[in-house]
């Protein structure tokens, strides 16, 4: 019966871990962001370019300190975009509304993520009516499109997380797992043999 228990507690141990791994959020720390606004590159401002438009203004390294600043103004200055660390994304009106229209901006970590993007979802809409529509274009890249947003007020805003892609469990994890499973098929079937009599 106590055999039984452990091995229940290893098998549960080891299923708790395998999903885990792909649960860890997002690390953007380090990483340097390309952006485009309405399909241009010179549409985005970048931190690192002091928001001048400038050839290469569009890329920017994520600002460590995470102190409320923004990485980028869009170039029409109606929209800033702050980057955490820790993948949460900010998108701020700068003011005035903007008429309708298409607000479309998208933004490319290259290869300096750690990990490969896997989910980008909305976190708070308090700022905003409607919904803006978010994707993620591969491993590397976001989009958003602000089209059919309606600001609450000037300097209204909303924000959404970029979450890590499910990693693979590593061959360890796996064997665990089945090691578990194989002892406690073993467990119950010498508890339902049936024991010599001396």
């Amino acid at each position: 019966m106590k055999t039984k228990k452990i091995l229940e507690t290893l098998v549960l141990a080891a299923a708790l871990t395998a999903s885990q791994a792909g649960a860890a959020p997002i690390s953007l720390q380090g990483s340097t962001i390309s952006g485009s606004y309405n399909g241009a590159s010179d549409g985005m401002l970048g931190l690192d370019h002091l928001f001048s438009a400038e050839p290469g203004s569009n890329v920017t390294g994520i600002d460590p300190s995470d102190q409320g600043g923004v990485e980028f103004l869009t170039g029409d200055y109606l929209f800033g975009i702050d980057f955490s660390t820790g993948g949460r994304v900010s998108v701020i009106l700068n003011g005035l509304a903007p008429a309708s229209g298409e607000y479309r901006l998208v933004f490319d970590f290259g290869s300096s993520l750690a990990q490969q993007i896997g989910s980008f979802t909305l976190l708070d809409i308090d700022g905003i009516a409607g919904l803006p529509v978010l994707s993620v274009l591969d491993g590397h890249t976001i989009a958003l499109d602000l089209s059919a947003l309606t600001w609450n007020s000037s300097f209204a805003g909303f924000s959404a997380q970029i979450g890590a892609a499910a990693a693979v469990p590593e061959p360890g994890s796996i064997g665990l797992v089945l090691a578990g499973v194989a002892g406690l098929g073993l467990a119950r079937r010498r508890q339902g043999a049936p024991r010599s009599s001396r």
